[in-house]
């Protein structure tokens, strides 16, 4: 809560850009996207407890907010996403 009172308000979706420190957390992020992933049918099958799953998600929730964190720390602009229109170009 103390890093997200201090970012800007989410108004559309973000690129993972920005610091190294950043681009490590949004790596391990990822990772924590794709245990989750694979938690979902062992949590299906009552093979796994559905905390585990609950956990990893806000794990993954902590990594994006720690990524957009340290770009603001670290004065890195967040670059949000733009749909591509009939060949506009995304960045230039």
């Amino acid at each position: 809560d103390i890093m997200t009172e201090k970012l800007p308000e989410l108004s559309s979706f973000v690129l993972p850009t920005g610091a190294k420190g950043a681009a490590h957390l949004h790596v391990a992020r990822t990772v924590c996207r794709r245990a989750e992933r694979r938690i979902v049918p062992l949590v299906q099958d009552g093979v796994c407890d559905p905390n585990a799953m609950k956990y990893v998600n806000r794990l993954s929730d902590f990594f994006f907010t720690a990524a957009r964190y340290v770009n603001y720390c670290e004065n890195h602009e967040e670059v949000q996403y733009r749909r591509d229109y009939r060949g506009a170009k995304q960045r230039q």
